[in-house]
């Protein structure tokens, strides 16, 4: 099979794959990092590549099914991990120069049970600045490009890196982290799949935080089996991230979950703030896909949520992030504010105006919004919503300066920011291309730990349609690498 065509091959393809022996592990490793040394250094999705960590695991992982022992569907599946993973002996620099010095001395938790799972780890990938901002662009360590545009295009963040190696074919699935948004809107710009789980079904223990509140593990892939084959493995608890503890895991009788019907199931377009003010190209797609669900057999209506409302309008909420990212950066800031990224600055330091007190009656608030919003949402199984308000802009409109900045920011979080404040779990899949031939996400909102239903509704949406088979191309990627792609702000 040509590298090409294997390069865009599911996860759960590529095990049958292995298994029947048309392909073998280190074989696919092989092709996989040929292929990101080709069209990496235009895309910029890895911060770095791990040749022979990649290629031993793969080799391991040969033997291994060789001999009869199969550690189950990740086995030999190659992987990559948004740059906030510790991987040991290696820097998590967390997209900032600042932290290339910075060594793990163990594996995040994430990455120990892929590893155990089978999985071959093809290196770390670039994140915004701390994590910080939605948009994906980071001025100190280079900003991804987004593969379905030849004009350097917003590729979503923070888990920029992540997003652009699955939808370039570099990588089958990614690790990314998701505190406002990061898995969700990288994923809806880049025509691929993002699975935002629930704080507390996946141990982040080993994860350079950004909001200990917010701060969610989630995957990147390009079908939603495939995020429910690595969502398997990652879930549980961990001893080491008291978030984790008390919670039940889910069966492992996922197929089952994925190919049950969703008629009758209760869905709503979320009409109160989610679709105001959306991109006109952007709305007809998200609404089209209630024509599908109805064909499907499920049950389907627009109902107003006053708790969005109250939630948008509460302004502190906005500061809950840039607080706790303030806390735990601090040193940072304190001794090397110059250094860190204008725009990631700017929305960091705001988090020391809100007080203590402030923080904790915030906290307080949304505690109770969080009550009040399961018993209006009682009788819905799941919300469908625009991941994004405006699909991919050009880098350098966004970047004309730190108005411009922030406009967009908000443009690309704000759908996506509401779902963990209230602590849902959610997947995004495409459903649709705009004019220009952008990536259109669809979000697919869950209440709490009722991630079986978010992979139900985006697995039967996804079956009865093909935008998710859709390929960017990346003519433009094979051309010699351009200084002019990696903007710098003004």
């Amino acid at each position: 099979m040509e590298t090409s065509t294997l390069a865009f091959e599911s996860v759960a393809d590529l095990a049958i794959r292995l298994r029947e022996g048309s392909i073998n592990s280190t074989s696919l490793v092989e092709q996989l990092l040929d292929r990101i040394s080709k069209l990496d250094p235009q895309l910029h999705s890895f911060i770095a590549v791990m040749p022979e960590r990649a290629l031993a695991a793969a080799r391991v992982a040969d033997i291994t099914l060789k001999v009869g022992q199969d550690l189950g569907p990740l086995h030999g599946i190659p992987y990559a991990a948004k740059d906030l993973f510790d991987v040991r002996d290696m820097p998590t620099t967390a997209g900032t120069r600042l932290r290339e010095s910075h060594r793990a001395a163990a594996d995040s938790a994430a990455v120990k049970k892929l590893t155990a799972a089978g999985m071959a780890l093809l290196g770390k990938t670039h994140t915004v600045q701390f994590a910080l901002g939605v948009v994906g662009i980071n001025h100190d360590q280079g900003t991804p490009l987004n593969p379905w545009s030849s004009v350097p295009s917003a590729p979503g963040g923070s888990s920029s890196g992540s997003a652009v190696a699955v939808a370039a074919g570099l990588t089958p699935m990614a690790l990314g982290t998701d505190t406002g948004g990061s898995v969700r809107v990288p994923a809806a710009l880049c025509g691929i799949v993002g699975f935002k789980t629930t704080l507390g079904r996946i141990s982040r223990a080993g994860v350079y935080p950004l909001s200990w509140t917010l701060d969610t593990v989630g995957v990147l892939t390009r079908s939603v089996q495939d995020a429910a084959l690595v969502y398997q493995v990652l879930q549980g608890e961990d001893e080491n991230d008291p978030s984790t503890q008390s919670i039940a895991t889910h069966g492992s009788d996922r197929d089952r979950h994925l190919q049950s019907s969703v008629r009758n199931v209760r869905l709503a377009f979320a009409e109160t703030i989610f679709f105001d003010n959306v991109d006109t190209e952007i709305e007809t797609a998200v609404r089209n896909t209630g024509h599908e669900f109805r064909t499907l057999g499920a049950h389907l209506e627009s109902i107003a949520i006053p708790e969005i409302a109250e939630a948008q309008g509460d302004q502190a909420r906005l500061l809950l992030i840039s607080a706790e990212a303030c806390a735990i950066n601090a040193d940072y800031l304190d001794q090397h504010f110059d250094s860190v990224d204008p725009v990631v600055a700017h929305r960091m330091i705001q988090g020391r105006s809100l007080s203590a007190t402030d923080y904790g009656a915030l906290l307080q608030r949304r505690a109770e919004l969080q009550r009040r919003i399961q018993r209006t949402l009682q009788d819905v199984d799941a919300l469908l919503v625009p991941t994004t308000m405006i699909p991919a802009a050009p880098l350098s409109t966004i970047d004309q300066s730190l108005d411009t900045y922030i406009a967009y920011n908000s443009q690309y979080n704000r759908n996506a920011m509401l779902g963990n404040y209230f602590n849902w779990c959610a997947v995004s899949v495409p459903c649709g291309f705009t004019q220009d031939g952008l990536p259109i996400g669809l979000m697919i909102y869950c209440k709490p730990f009722h991630e079986h239903v978010a992979l139900r509704v985006a697995h039967a949406y996804e079956q009865a349609t093909e935008w998710h088979l859709r390929r960017p191309n990346l003519a433009w990627a094979e051309e010699p690498s351009s200084s002019l792609r990696q903007v710098e702000f003004g």
